[in-house]
């Protein structure tokens, strides 16, 4: 193999270990992106089911109250496991809004509270959001208790929210959790470009130098680089390696960590991926939720699933063309029927 077949095959496998149980699985990721889109499954149920073994949609929220994870904000929103999570608070507590003070002695007083349950008593009142529309004052207020850690989601109802006050935090040394949080970034979207690593780490400065901790990190090995094409790429010393990869197919999450870095994604795998669900369908050029689809250690291409009538209807598409042999087509069609197992799809 070539140096950029080596690193395409760590970012292959690094991830996409053999099939565990549900908390070892969280465990072993740290963080599980979420996104509400259904086509045909939220994004953290497409994600875990490549890492789960007997995994199906809707698992997740079902047993998230007996999981050692919580809802926040890491790279992104979603499932974070609470190793990680707790290294992430305290955040900015002072200077909260009137409102922010209502909602939150509210929910101390009420103990798990429905977000539609604070309307009653505080009004229905809109602001203006962080994407420039509009949300309910309420609501702008538990998004903002909750991403300081004041607030935690402990369950959803229909896919909502219920919120209860935040669960005492060991507070730990600025130094301390800045280390943990560059390396909670690197063991899951290792191998990781030096640029995305650096733009992403930069949000933690308030406790500390990030490019000093990430200097510090290399010097003691416990992470390592390698320059390749003159990109750089930081992983951890022991992260897994694979001479031969399964031949499987795979289709990925638009926010699956094998794919979430784009600039990685276009270097490794020779073509652009985008996420197109907003874009104006005349301009799709791939569909509303493409997603990836791994072969190997290759994304040669990409998959629209969409199911109608209580049954899955999965349209593929090649960056070149479709690999030869009946392996390629025996493998695909195994992706399908796991896809149809996971959806709990019978026919």
């Amino acid at each position: 193999m070539n140096s950029l077949q080596t690193l395409r095959a760590r970012a292959a496998v690094h991830t996409l270990f053999p099939h565990t149980s549900l908390s070892l699985a969280i465990e072993r990721l740290g963080f599980i992106q979420a996104d509400p889109i259904r086509s045909p499954a939220r994004a953290q149920d497409l994600i875990l089911r490549h890492r789960v073994k007997d995994y199906r949609a809707g698992d997740l929220e079902k047993k998230y109250a007996e999981l050692s994870i919580e809802e926040d904000h890491f790279y992104a929103y979603g499932f974070v496991h609470r190793n990680l999570c707790e290294h992430l608070h305290p955040r900015k507590t002072s200077g909260l809004t009137s409102m922010e003070k209502k909602v939150l002695d509210a929910v101390r007083r009420e103990g798990e509270t429905h977000p539609a349950a604070l309307e009653a008593g505080l009004g229905r009142a809109r602001v203006v959001n962080a994407w420039g529309g509009y949300s309910k004052a309420t609501t702008d207020a538990l998004d903002s208790l909750h991403y300081r850690g004041l607030l935690r989601v402990v369950r959803r109802a229909n896919g909502i929210r219920i919120y209860a006050p935040a669960k005492s935090r060991e507070e730990w040394p600025a130094a301390l959790r800045l280390r943990k949080l560059i390396l909670g970034f690197v063991k899951i979207l290792a191998p990781v470009p030096l640029q995305t690593l650096h733009a992403n780490i930069a949000r933690y400065k308030t406790l500390g130098n990030p490019r000093a901790a990430l200097r510090d990190l290399i010097e003691e090995g416990i992470l390592e680089y390698v320059t390749i094409d003159g990109k750089f790429y930081v992983w951890l010393r022991q992260q897994e390696t694979a001479d031969e990869l399964p031949a499987t197919v795979r289709f990925l999450a638009p926010f699956d960590p094998v794919v979430w870095d784009r600039r990685r994604f276009e270097h490794l795998f020779g073509w652009a991926y985008r996420f197109e669900a907003y874009t104006p369908v005349a301009k799709r050029v791939r569909g509303y939720y493409a997603m990836p689809m791994l072969w190997l250690d290759n994304i040669i291409g990409w998959a629209n699933a969409t199911v109608a009538d209580g049954k899955l209807h999965v349209d593929v598409g090649f960056v070149k063309q479709r690999p030869r042999g009946a392996e390629f087509s025996r493998e695909l069609d195994r992706e399908i029927a796991r896809l149809k197992d996971f959806l709990h799809i019978l026919h």
